[in-house]
């Protein structure tokens, strides 16, 4: 969340930074209920003290009518702050909530716009590929193949569940270890991370755990969910924690499975790999001063661009639009894969993205650091996406492609997969 400090002194900013975002929040109720939660502590406080008052007379010598008296006013005073105290706990919860959707302030230069079009493309790399032949999506080429079954997956778990067969498997492994290896370079500390996470965790780095609009799934009578990435996880490895400057910046990077529900995820655009509820991901994360989030964010947006130029893929650098970044993104970048099967002619499909999410993190989950003047300050906190396998799958199933059918193996992966080429059997 942001400093709730700052809602009346940045008001005017925080209110038109909800209006860019296309948010329906009200900021009004929400300092109202602040406001009405700091006069009941204040009451609370009070109260306390006349407690404590009443206390140390006791402690004198006195008659009985004198403690009669004492004893009755320390009751009033108990019944009293009982009923304080429990509408205190209602309105803090209450505010904490209400506080939690208000996103973070947004970058000066971020795009305003509320959608994926009014998003900016920044940069273009490579070359759109072109074919002497009618190009095909992956599904149709993966089911041709036998690398890739979505009926099973529909029939054995349901809808957006696939089944990735053969060579396939070992692609998606060459894939994973090929992003690992560059990810390790740079400094990052590998992690296979839980699958499963609190709600108290999902709160805060910022994902809705309830609601119809939710993305998560939850497990019932736990208080745990699925994970949707391991943004999530290594995000609140440090909860409650102080920690050392001289260990930042920590760089961690997360293998993990991610489930997401995609409510409303239909369409010709989601279809196959693209958008399903099941797929695995390798995932950066930095905790890092905040006079250097904005430098470490450029770094990972550029191992990101080593991994797909890498893989030798034509794709485009999005500036992400105000009202598709998420309440916990001050800035984000995607990266998107040019997709010879996507619609009738090819189109660009995100296959990365990466935000600086500044303080807004590290608040609700209580991480800071102890700055060289004695002062205990929030870290920032970034993440972004090394390689989702099945998209990744996607742009090189797609763009790889031959005539026959068969699929070349990008180079770079040839000695991660042992073969150069996956062909029909037989």
């Amino acid at each position: 969340m942001i400093d709730v400090k700052e809602l009346k002194s940045r008001y005017d900013e925080i209110k038109a930074n909800i209006e860019n975002r296309y948010m329906k929040v009200d900021l009004d109720k929400i300092i109202e209920d602040q406001d009405k939660r700091a006069a009941l502590l204040l009451e609370i406080e009070t109260l306390r003290a006349k407690r404590n008052e009443t206390a140390q007379k006791m402690k004198a010598k006195l008659t009985p009518e004198e403690r009669s008296v004492l004893i009755n006013e320390g009751k009033a005073i108990k019944d009293e702050l009982a009923l304080k105290e429990a509408e205190f706990a209602k309105i803090d919860t209450e505010f904490a909530e209400e506080a939690r959707t208000i996103p973070n302030y947004a970058h000066k230069d971020a795009p305003i716009g509320k959608e994926d079009k009014d998003s900016l493309a920044v940069k273009f790399h490579g070359e759109v590929p072109t074919f002497s032949f009618k190009a095909k999506d992956h599904v149709e080429l993966g089911e041709a193949l036998d690398i890739l079954d979505f009926d099973s997956g529909a029939k054995v778990a349901g809808q957006k569940f696939y089944y990735i067969k053969n060579q396939a498997v070992i692609l998606q492994m060459a894939l994973e270890r090929y992003a690992m290896d560059i990810v390790i370079k740079h400094g990052f500390t590998p992690f296979i991370t839980p699958d499963i996470a609190k709600e108290e965790i999902l709160n805060g780095i910022g994902f809705n755990p309830r609601g119809a609009e939710s993305n998560i799934y939850t497990i019932e009578g736990t208080g745990t969910c699925l994970v949707g990435t391991a943004e999530i996880t290594l995000g609140g490895y440090y909860q409650n924690t102080i920690l050392d400057k001289k260990d930042l910046p920590i760089k961690m990077t997360g293998l993990s499975h991610c489930f997401r529900r995609e409510a409303g995820g239909a369409g010709q655009y989601s279809k196959g790999l693209y958008r399903v509820h099941q797929f695995s991901k390798l995932e950066m994360f930095i905790y890092c001063l905040p006079e250097e989030s904005d430098d470490f964010h450029q770094q990972i947006l550029a191992i990101e661009e080593e991994i797909f130029s890498g893989l030798g893929l034509a794709y485009r650098v999005v500036d992400t639009a105000t009202g598709d970044l998420g309440a916990p993104a001050y800035r984000k970048f995607d990266i998107e894969a040019w997709m010879p099967g996507r619609g009738d002619n090819g189109e660009y499909g995100e296959v990365t993205s990466t935000s600086n999410c500044t303080d807004y993190q590290a608040r609700s989950l209580n991480i800071r650091y102890r700055d060289d003047d004695g002062k205990i300050k929030f870290v920032h906190m970034l993440n972004g996406t090394a390689v989702a396998l099945s998209r990744a799958m996607v742009a090189i199933l797609e763009n790889y492609q031959n005539e026959d059918g068969s699929i070349s193996i990008p180079p770079v992966l040839v000695p991660y997969c042992g073969f150069d080429k996956i062909s029909k059997k037989g």
